[in-house]
């Protein structure tokens, strides 16, 4: 390798910048710019030759045409170990450019921006930037090229180390990462672009594209003989399995990850201290509680048998108390905000246990699409991130449910919004008292969620994730001595089910909203 004695630095991102060229010129290198860039380091003491300069060829159209040409994509292009390319080169004057320092004109920042137009967007889209990248990462044995500032430090002390070179394994890991940064960048702007084809904004572009970085290689997939691997999206702006870091325990598998997901989204809903433990995605307990500790205990308390080799996750600080009651059966791994030292201390008990942390976070704003893949295609949907209260329910009983079976009715709704369809939901005012999910019947959900029950259902309420399609579902609830129920209604028959509730002098509410979950 080479040692570098020209580098081409133009950034809108300009962190760390001056820093980095007052090295390079240390180190011999001459420094071509342009526009903002090359006056922000001459403006630091820098000598820096503009690249029209370099070229022999202005600036123009508005600067869209400062890089786009021969001298410097020859520069970046020609290889050193080929004769022919040297012969060439020297024969138009071309000189090498040994590095490129780089990065876009910020496109996805410029259209999340309220009120941007079309043309300000198109004006924002890079194309003498992207050009010079790609350009250099695929002349990486001869050039190398960032794209991030994070890579600055790196670049710099194998110089140091190096007589001013960059080794070949460093050159092409960079390169891959701008190849990884221009497919993301001409993903955001087709995007954008192919929302706009028709008259309005279409809320699914043409084609979509999508980027994720892989955090880690998986042992298998759901099964041993599936191959697996987990990748996160960039840009997360809430509490999730995706940014959760492992303070413990065995490596993560594909189904941990899937049930880790489930269990901290479902804590989630809710405002006050509440747990949950996730068998297979379902919750078998959800429980509110004063402390994390009564809130799973609780939880515990209305499935033992399924908790076993369980997942479980809170929405509050972790201590010592709690950790000690988990460490006391078998879990697989448990996701929470945060631990007290206490708490991770007495987890090392139990070594292979999983601990996860999510960030800390008061307050975010959930987004983002929910994907699902078939064999040969792909459905994106929003997430389901609808909620409604169930004191705002339409009542469509002869009986207006109690404030007690409202407040009952609301945390049966939250939960019943978690569990597969279809999904039975029997709960007190603060906790799970029998599930009944992913049955083909909603009557046969009803059902196992009443044999599934180890407490009273007597005096509960109960949730439906859709409306029932007969009477039969609330002739079981009845049965079961539930008092309240809360449902999407609009079936043909729902007033033949309504009819069955004022029978039984059940109270039932429409939510108008359904939560279905296959």
């Amino acid at each position: 390798m080479a040692k570098i004695t020209r580098a081409l630095i133009s950034v809108s991102d300009k962190t760390g910048i001056i820093d980095f060229s007052k090295e390079l010129a240390g180190y011999g290198v001459e420094i071509l710019s342009t526009g903002g860039t090359a006056k922000l380091l001459r403006d630091a003491g820098l000598t820096v030759k503009d690249v029209s300069d370099f070229t022999g060829f202005p600036e123009m159209l508005d600067g869209r045409v400062k890089t786009l040409h021969p001298k410097v994509h020859g520069g970046l292009l020609g290889m050193r170990s080929n004769p022919e390319h040297v012969a060439k080169m020297k024969e138009h004057g071309i000189e090498n450019i040994d590095m490129v320092v780089v990065n876009l004109y910020p496109f996805e920042a410029t259209v999340a921006k309220d009120g941007c137009t079309l043309p300000e967007a198109i004006e924002n889209i890079d194309i003498g930037g992207p050009t010079m990248l790609r350009s250099a990462a695929k002349n990486h044995p001869d050039v190398t090229v960032l794209v991030d500032s994070s890579d600055y430090g790196k670049v710099l002390q194998e110089m140091k180390d190096n007589s001013g070179t960059v080794s070949p394994a460093t050159n092409f890991g960079l390169a891959v990462k701008v190849f990884q940064h221009t497919a993301a960048y001409d993903g955001a702007i087709s995007n954008y672009l192919g929302a706009r084809l028709g008259e309005g904004v279409d809320s699914y572009p043409a084609t979509f594209t999508i980027q994720v970085k892989k955090a880690q290689d998986l042992r298998y997939g759901e099964n041993p003989q599936q191959t697996a691997a987990f990748y996160v999206e960039k840009h997360l702006t809430e509490p999730c399995v995706s940014n959760a870091v492992q303070l413990q325990g065995k490596e993560l598998s594909f189904n941990n990850i899937i049930d880790l997901d489930a269990a901290i989204e479902t804590v989630k809903e809710f405002e006050t201290s509440a747990a949950v433990i996730i068998k297979h995605t379902n919750p078998c307990g959800v429980a509110l509680g004063d402390t994390p500790l009564n809130s799973y205990l609780k939880a515990r308390e209305c499935d033992p048998v399924s908790a076993f080799g369980g997942i479980v996750g809170f929405n509050r600080l972790v201590d010592a108390e709690t950790a000690k009651e988990l460490t006391s059966t078998f879990l697989e791994a448990v996701i929470a905000p945060g631990y007290t030292d206490e708490a991770l201390a007495i987890f090392t008990a139990k070594k292979n246990v999983r601990v996860m942390q999510v960030p800390l976070l008061s307050e975010y704003i959930p987004s983002g699409y929910d994907l699902k893949k078939v064999v040969g295609g792909l459905l994106i949907q929003g997430r389901d991130l609808g909620m409604v209260r169930a004191i705002d329910c339409r009542v469509v009983t002869e009986r207006t449910p109690t404030i007690s079976e409202y407040e009952a009715l609301d945390f049966a709704w939250r939960v019943c919004k978690h569990v597969k369809s279809n999904a039975i939901v029997f709960t007190s005012r603060d906790q799970t008292v029998g599930i009944g999910a992913g049955q083909m019947s909603r009557v046969d959900s009803s059902r196992i969620a009443v044999q599934k029950a180890l407490l009273p259902t007597g005096g509960t309420v109960l949730a439906s994730d859709a409306f029932f399609p007969f009477r039969d579902g609330v002739d079981a609830a009845a049965e079961a001595g539930v008092t309240a129920i809360i449902q999407p209604g609009g079936s043909v028959r729902d007033e033949e089910v309504i009819k069955a509730a004022n029978e039984h002098e059940i109270a039932m509410i429409f939510t108008g909203m359904r939560h279905f979950r296959h």
